[in-house]
C-alpha cells in the first residue's frame, strides 16, 4: 500500500503535467487572441465547479462579507491568466512555465502586506534569488525581446497575489468549489468583452485544442485538490516544479524549442531555491516537533 505521501506526490506531478499539458494546448491552438483561449479555458473550469457545487450541495452564494476578498482573487487570477497565455504564446513553454512558478514567492511577499504574516529572513533570501533567477530568463534590456518574459513575470506575481487571497478565503471557511466558480466565471465575462470585440474564427483544430487545454487546466486543479488532501504542502509543493522539466521536454518534442543557457541558468537557481526552502522548513518542524 502507498503511504498518503507517496499518493501525494503522484497527485501533484500528475497535476504539473496536466498543467503543462495546458500550456501545450494553449500553444498549439495558434494565433488566435490570448484572451479568446483564456474564455475557452475557463468555460470548462466553470463547467466542473458548477458539478462539484451541485453535488457538495452547497450552493453557490458566497460566506457573508466575502464578496471583496473574492472579487481581488478573481482579478488578480484573471490578471495572472491573461499574462501567463500571452507568454506561452511568444515564450519558450519552459520560459513560460517557470516565470510563472515565480507565484509561490510573490506570495510571501503579498503575505507579509495582506495578511501581516511575517517570514523570516531565509524566506526573504530565497524571494531575492528566485528573482535573480527570473532575470536570467528575462535577460533584462531596452529590447522588445524581453517584453514577454516581463508579461510572464507579472501573471506570476499575479498568481502570487490570487494565491494570498485564497488563503486569506479559507481563513474565513469560504467553499473551495465555490472559489473556482467565482473566479472562473469572473475570468470569462472579464474575457468575453475582448472577444466579441475582436473574435477570431476557429478552425475544429482550434476548438479541440482550446477544449483540451480546459480538460488538462481541470486534471492539474483537480491533482493539486487531491495532493493536498493527502499532505500538507510544506511536505510536497517541491514536486510541483516537475511543470517546468515536463513543458522543457513537451516544448522540445511538439515545437522544437530549445532554451538558451541563461534560461536553463535560471530554472536551477529558482528550482534550487525551491528545494532549499522546501529542506529548510521541514528542518524548522522538525524543530518544533522537538
Amino acid at each position: 500500500m502507498l503511504s498518503n505521501k507517496s499518493k501525494a506526490i503522484g497527485y501533484i506531478m500528475l497535476s504539473a503535467f496536466g498543467f503543462a499539458l495546458m500550456t501545450a494546448f494553449v500553444r498549439l491552438a495558434g494565433d488566435l487572441p490570448f484572451t479568446q483561449k483564456s474564455l475557452f479555458r475557463n468555460l470548462v473550469a466553470v463547467a466542473v465547479a458548477v458539478i462539484v457545487l451541485r453535488r457538495e450541495k452547497c450552493g453557490f452564494k458566497w460566506e457573508k462579507g466575502n464578496l471583496p476578498l473574492l472579487i481581488l482573487r478573481s482579478t488578480c487570477g484573471t490578471l495572472g491568466i491573461f499574462c501567463n497565455y500571452y507568454a506561452i504564446d511568444h515564450l519558450v513553454l519552459a520560459d513560460a512555465n517557470i516565470l510563472n512558478k515565480m507565484s509561490p514567492f510573490f506570495a510571501i511577499l503579498f503575505s507579509l502586506f495582506l495578511l501581516k504574516e511575517r517570514a523570516n529572513i531565509w524566506q526573504y533570501l530565497s524571494v531575492l534569488a528566485a528573482f535573480g533567477g527570473a532575470m536570467l530568463i528575462i535577460k533584462p534590456g531596452f529590447s522588445a525581446d524581453a517584453f514577454p518574459a516581463v508579461i510572464g513575470l507579472l501573471g506570476g506575481m499575479g498568481a502570487g497575489a490570487a494565491y494570498t487571497f485564497v488563503r486569506a478565503l479559507s481563513k474565513r471557511k469560504e467553499k473551495s468549489a465555490r472559489i473556482v466558480f467565482f473566479f472562473s466565471a469572473f475570468s470569462s465575462l472579464t474575457a468575453l468583452p475582448f472577444v466579441i470585440a475582436d473574435f477570431h474564427p476557429m478552425t475544429f483544430a482550434q476548438f479541440m485544442c482550446l477544449m483540451g487545454a480546459g480538460a488538462a487546466a481541470t486534471l492539474g486543479q483537480f491533482g493539486v485538490t487531491l495532493a493536498y488532501l493527502h499532505a500538507p504542502a510544506k511536505e510536497i509543493s517541491v514536486f510541483d516544479y516537475t511543470q517546468v522539466l515536463f513543458s522543457a521536454a513537451l516544448g522540445f518534442f511538439m515545437f522544437g524549442q530549445i532554451p538558451d543557457g541563461l534560461s536553463v541558468l535560471g530554472y536551477i537557481v529558482i528550482c534550487g531555491v525551491s528545494v532549499a526552502m522546501f529542506c529548510y522548513n521541514r528542518h524548522l518542524d522538525a524543530g518544533e516537533k522537538a
